[in-house]
């Protein structure tokens, strides 16, 4: 069933849109927004200054509703359907400037019919390419441990195992394809939430929609992926959401600017190396008053900068950077 399109006219209000152009100030050359959306950080860019920017999305969705909007930009921005993974191989050349916003699109997740929403009943999909296996697949075909596996390492959810036995339980009954019936089973497993805590499924559909998209190797390569892409002076800025997330790109700047240290306090030090990036901002940057104000999803939001050296880029061992290893079968 093809997805309709989202209201045109709901916002889609680009996160931290505004600390980041200060943050890369001035904006200028070549850049690549590596998750494209709703084009708002595209759009931020092209109107701080950039000269080109190649906008890149995964979900053809996006690219298909920009085509309204885009053509009036000319030549100066170019759309591309692909994975930020591979976003040297899609700018083709050297960059001025990479932005990637890590948050799931709120045009994805106003659509019942992407799955990924536990708010709206639609089908367990979740793929933001629109292709490959959906989260309806792993629920109903991972064995018991290796879901739990994934519930735990992905979302962070220590009802992991409980939350896996009550899946295989009623898959046996019906098999699992809608979103609320997933949620239904979660929130069965877990007391029920006191205000203003997160809904009781939030963790499990995370985990499983990172899964699904396979986010977390994506990160990886894609951080890699930006230091062999971006000329000397060359910037990228990344907006996370979550605390995995945060700490992949958190380490991956301090293992490449020199910093070194550990991944955890049990860890080796790591060697001091030459420098392929210098660090914009020590601390991460969130979102001010006004902006929470306004745009109550940036709360959780946290931004980081890094400059690039002239240094040779070479490839990093994804442990390093405290990415969460999954060893088992996802079907």
């Amino acid at each position: 069933m093809a997805a309709s399109a989202p209201d045109p006219d709901a916002p889609h209000v680009p996160v931290l849109l505004r600390p980041l152009l200060k943050a890369v100030a001035p904006v200028g050359g070549l850049w690549l927004d590596g998750t494209f959306g709703a084009g708002g950080y595209a759009k931020g860019l092209l109107e701080a200054g950039a000269e080109r920017v190649i906008g890149v999305d995964q979900d053809p969705l996006a690219l298909e509703m920009a085509s309204d909007w885009a053509g009036g930009y000319g030549e100066r921005l170019r759309l591309h359907q692909g994975n930020f993974a591979e976003l040297d191989e899609i700018a083709g050349g050297p960059l001025d400037g990479i932005v990637l916003d890590l948050g799931v699109s709120s045009m994805q997740i106003d659509q019942a019919e992407r799955g990924f929403s536990f708010m709206k009943d639609g089908p367990l999909d979740m793929r933001m390419s629109q292709t490959g296996y959906s989260a309806s697949d792993l629920v109903n075909s991972m064995d018991e441990g290796d879901l739990a596996d994934v519930i735990f390492l992905y979302g962070e959810e220590r009802a992991s195992r409980r939350i896996a036995r009550a899946i295989l339980r009623q898959r046996e009954v019906e098999p699992i394809t809608t979103t609320l019936r997933l949620a239904g089973i979660v929130e069965g497993c877990l007391p029920r939430p006191k205000p203003n805590q997160s809904h009781p499924a939030t963790r499990t559909f995370q985990a499983l929609r990172i899964a699904v998209n396979d986010e977390y190797a994506a990160l990886a390569e894609g951080l890699m992926a930006a230091e062999r892409a971006l000329r000397p002076g060359g910037q990228l800025a990344v907006v996370t959401f979550h605390s995995v997330e945060d700490r992949m790109v958190k380490r991956f700047l301090q293992l490449r600017s020199g910093g070194g240290g550990r991944a955890n306090r049990y860890a080796p030090e790591a060697p001091e190396d030459e420098p392929r990036f210098t660090v914009v901002s020590k601390k991460a940057i969130g979102p001010d008053e006004e902006e929470l104000a306004a745009n109550p999803r940036a709360r959780s939001a946290k931004l980081r900068v890094g400059r690039r050296t002239a240094a040779e880029a070479e490839p990093i061992d994804r442990k390093a950077l405290g990415m969460p290893m999954f060893q088992g079968k996802l079907q």
